[in-house]
């Protein structure tokens, strides 16, 4: 059976879908709208994206949808590990500019179920990493928005023991005390 566990935000679900082995190998379902909605989980995901990259060290995010085009994500793992976290941005939130993060490998094959409101990043812990994940809104790209990766106000404690790599869209994203109130 698939296990959710909610994490420090109780809307950020670690979800870890039971591997199923023999001889061959193993198989897991990793995703089925029944079992999910039986846990709670009411989503439509409408587009599947893969993403890798090289280096350890390499940090994408952190980086949100607003309406009309929000977007929740349900990210995996298929080569190596990284570091997945997200923030609350959603204006009025009790948690607002707080954050929570998991590990999550390809081994294991932990996923995160980030919601809407939340600005989401993650940093590769081993060379070659691979992902692929859910969304359930449209890339919209008019929409996007983020916060800068080393905010002091927001103080994630990324794992990092090589000097981080970024691209020059993440570097100049605003802190979270200079973004404007947005609607999800």
């Amino acid at each position: 059976m698939t296990t959710i566990t909610p994490l420090a935000l109780p809307e950020l679900l670690l979800i870890t879908p039971k591997r199923h082995g023999d001889a061959r190998g193993w198989f897991a379902e990793t995703w089925s709208t029944r079992a999910f909605e039986a846990a709670g989980l009411h989503v439509t995901f409408v587009q599947d994206n893969q993403a890798f990259s090289a280096r350890k060290g390499t940090i994408r995010g952190l980086h949100f949808q607003a309406a009309p085009h929000p977007q929740a994500k349900l990210m995996r793992v298929l080569r190596g590990a990284i570091f997945d976290v997200a923030v609350d941005v959603r204006p009025g939130s009790p948690t607002y500019g707080q954050w929570a993060g998991a590990t999550l490998t390809a081994e294991v094959g932990e996923q995160l179920f980030v919601p809407r409101g939340f600005a989401h990043g993650y940093c590769t812990l081993t060379d070659d990493t691979e992902l692929a994940y859910k969304v359930d809104g449209l890339y919209a790209p008019q929409t996007e928005g983020g916060v800068i990766w080393n905010d002091p106000d927001v103080g994630i404690a990324w794992p990092l023991d090589v000097e981080p790599i970024l691209s020059d869209k993440d570097l100049v994203l605003p802190r979270l005390r200079d973004l404007a109130p947005t609607e999800f």
